[in-house]
């Protein structure tokens, strides 16, 4: 038996037929439902030599074989068909479900980033560990399951920002994680939020998941927008102060960075608040410099996120379930897996796509 599946091989993406994956124990076999694209399935096809390199550097991991075909898709939403040995059945045959993208053998392994016999979800079939499946309720569409996993990373972002109840973010970058974040901030109360991105389209989006205030950087300073906002005349709401920036009345300030390109660390450092903390979301694969003299005069904390733990995972899709986060904006496209490379090619633009969703 055989499935269509997308391959990465070569830094490019085709159609291959491939074997059914074969569930090993306590696993299950499962039929993608619905997939997302990722920004770092976009950036293992362009750049997945330095993604490589990175994390073979910083982890000692080989993330994939390149010299082998890869199935990427880490964003799904499956159908149960099959339990494989030792498998306690706790999800019946025909249960939608959503899992952390991680098989859980003597040598784990990402889903995503595996080949043939572990493939992603760009792929008509996948295995799953089975400890880790989340039954999908009958009224959330699929597709939006698959959101699970863009707004884990979100929410850890926003976990690693540690914000206290007055903070006032700032999101550079409207991009699906940047979305995502706003998303998280504005379901947990947070604000009033200033967003920024060049693209119209990306703005007219942050609006929709709940920022208070969108510019375009060309225009109008997000820091500006975010003085605007933030005065507080009551000293005791006052962020922290420093000697070097005494009675500072503005209340904290937290900044996401979700573009992930060279010299926005550097320009975010010169335009941020004294005291305040920039947690960097956007995956930059290039090498980068800023001076730490900004950072170090205002006091600022830099923080950076990855990922996300299993509990985040599965607290994000409960707000999925529950409605408390609404996301369907997010997902602007649909295509089937003869779609995929042409949808890569779209989610270069801006203006065309924020999430496209693959449903083999």
């Amino acid at each position: 038996m055989t499935m269509r599946a997308v391959v990465m091989q070569g830094g490019g993406l085709a159609m291959a037929d491939a074997p059914i994956p074969q569930p090993g124990s306590g696993e299950v076999l499962v039929k993608t439902l619905a997939c997302g694209i990722c920004g770092s399935d976009l950036h293992c096809v362009a750049h997945g030599g330095k993604l490589l390199a990175s994390a073979r550097e910083v982890a000692g991991i080989e993330l994939f074989d390149p010299s082998k075909p890869v199935v990427l898709g880490h964003e799904f939403c499956a159908e149960v068909v099959e339990h494989g040995p030792g498998s306690r059945g706790a999800q019946k045959v025909g249960t939608r479900v959503v899992s952390a993208p991680f098989l859980l053998r003597p040598q784990p392994v990402t889903l995503g980033f595996g080949g043939l016999d572990t493939p992603g979800g760009f792929a008509e079939y996948m295995v799953l560990s089975e400890d880790l499946l989340m039954p999908v309720p009958d009224d959330v569409p699929s597709d939006m399951a698959t959101l699970a996993e863009p707004l884990a990373v979100a929410l850890h972002a926003v976990n690693r920002g540690g914000l206290g109840s007055d903070d006032v973010p700032i999101v550079i970058g409207c991009g699906p994680i940047g979305l995502a974040v706003i998303a998280v901030l504005k379901m947990r109360g947070v604000g009033p939020i200033v967003a920024a991105d060049f693209s119209p389209s990306r703005r007219a989006m942050a609006a929709a998941l709940g920022a208070d205030i969108v510019v375009d950087p060309r225009e109008t300073s997000p820091y500006d927008s975010w003085r605007s906002v933030a005065a507080a005349p009551d000293p005791t709401r006052f962020g922290r102060q420093t000697p070097m920036f005494p009675a500072f009345s503005f209340r904290p300030s937290i900044i996401f960075e979700c573009v992930g390109v060279p010299g926005i660390i550097q320009k975010i450092l010169a335009g941020a608040p004294p005291c305040s903390k920039i947690v960097v979301a956007g995956l930059c694969m290039e090498l980068d410099t800023f001076y730490p003299t900004f950072a170090i005069m205002k006091e600022v904390d830099l923080a950076f996120s990855i990922a996300y733990t299993i509990e985040e995972f599965a607290e994000a899709f409960s707000h999925i379930v529950s409605g408390r986060l609404q996301v369907g904006a997010l997902i602007t496209s649909h295509v089937g897996l003869d779609g995929v490379p042409d949808a890569f090619a779209r989610l270069a633009d801006p203006e065309r796509d924020a999430k496209i969703i693959i449903v083999p």
